[in-house]
């Protein structure tokens, strides 16, 4: 595997694809059990050695197995950790018509405790056959705790919210320190109730659901760091954050303005992956609040809609975001994965290709080959 350099690269994606249709009949059969965990296993690797191959071809410098042997970007944290399970989310993601979908979100239902694999089995095997640096992504630790926000402990045993995350932090570190132990050098944390807690009619939801905005906020960005204070120095950790990706549909908008400067300045990761992808996302101007020893992904191309931005534009937006960041403190990426959970977004697998492949392009021009 030959490094170019430290990741996050110019060319960047946020780490789920879109399942190939033989992959998502996979799931269908083996959920069903009319195919044995050997089989499905063999699907999972097979598509997952085409999808780096892809990768690779478009001239991406980092490669992820597109979260496929995940149902959701979260739940095999479920699936390892005992103590942990699922039940009705508080919140609901919606679109531009006011549509809304529920969906279900962690638990805890008991002690914590890993009984298994998180990713190290996923690493283990991406790096296998990847010529390019893999990347494991993994939920933040406040995605397991904020979508049922005090509900989430409740007849736990834990008696706070931070002895809960205490104990999900620490598993958090052992699990990187596993992934280090096999090779892994790039880890990104996908967050999303930061940025929600920015958005002030979900504040007032929190309020009138018994939480408290600001004590959320502060304790999140605690236990992410407390996730990554381990981690050795030549291994980057970024912070994906996200608005939220359920078939198209999101959970909030709004800018960083409300957050930038406590989660820029007091996040101890190396990168932020940041949306930008539309008007709803806010100005470039919180960039001013991001540490010049840290990087941005900037997140300009949806991984919600087909159609494939003109690069042209995609540089003056690069350009007016380098106003307040160094040009070479920046990266171009979609603004999120193209499907966080089995169903996908509402594209096609022609669209991700050209997305992709039209940032590598883009970046070449800016920046150059590495």
């Amino acid at each position: 595997m030959t490094v170019a350099h430290a990741p996050p690269f110019r060319a960047e994606h946020v780490g789920s694809l879109l399942r190939p249709s033989e992959l998502t009949q996979a799931f269908r059969a083996f959920n069903a059990g009319t195919i044995s965990a050997d089989a499905f296993r063999a699907v999972q690797d097979k598509v997952i050695g085409d999808a780096v191959t892809t990768q690779e071809s478009l001239g991406l410098k980092l490669v992820t197995d597109g979260e496929f042997r995940r149902a959701s970007y979260w739940g095999h944290w479920v699936d390892a950790v005992e103590g942990l399970g699922v039940a009705p989310a508080l919140f609901a993601f919606h679109d531009e018509s006011g549509v809304e979908q529920e969906f279900i979100a962690a638990t805890c239902t008991g002690k914590l405790k890993k009984s298994a694999s998180i990713s190290t089995d996923e690493f283990a095997f991406l790096q296998s056959v990847a010529s390019v640096t893999p990347k494991i992504t993994m939920p933040s630790p406040s995605t397991l705790h904020f979508w049922r926000l005090n509900e989430t402990i409740a007849g736990s045993g834990y008696p706070s919210e931070q002895h809960y995350l205490a104990d999900l932090t620490a598993i958090y570190r052992q699990e990187i320190a596993d992934l280090y132990d096999l090779g892994c050098r790039y880890i990104q944390l996908d967050e999303v109730p930061l940025i929600m807690l920015a958005n002030p009619a979900i504040r007032k939801r929190v309020v009138s659901l018994g939480g408290d905005p600001e004590r959320l906020t502060a304790l999140y960005i605690e236990a992410l760091n407390a996730a990554v204070q381990d981690r050795p120095t030549d291994m980057t950790a970024a912070l994906h954050i996200c608005r939220g990706n359920f078939k198209g549909k999101w959970l909030t908008e709004g800018g960083y303005d409300d957050i930038a400067e406590s989660v820029f300045g007091q996040a101890e990761v190396d990168a932020f992956f940041l949306e930008f992808d539309t008007d709803r996302a806010g100005s470039f101007e919180p960039l001013r609040h991001v540490p010049l020893n840290k990087k941005v992904v900037l997140g300009l191309v949806s991984s919600k809609t087909p159609h494939v931005e003109d690069p042209k534009q995609l540089k003056v937006r690069i350009l007016e975001a380098a106003e307040y960041l160094p040009l070479e403190s920046l990266s171009i990426s979609p603004q999120c994965g193209f499907a966080s959970t089995v169903a996908g977004n509402p594209i096609t697998e022609r669209n991700q290709i050209d997305k992709l492949s039209a940032l590598v392009g883009l970046a070449e021009e800016i920046w150059g080959k590495d």
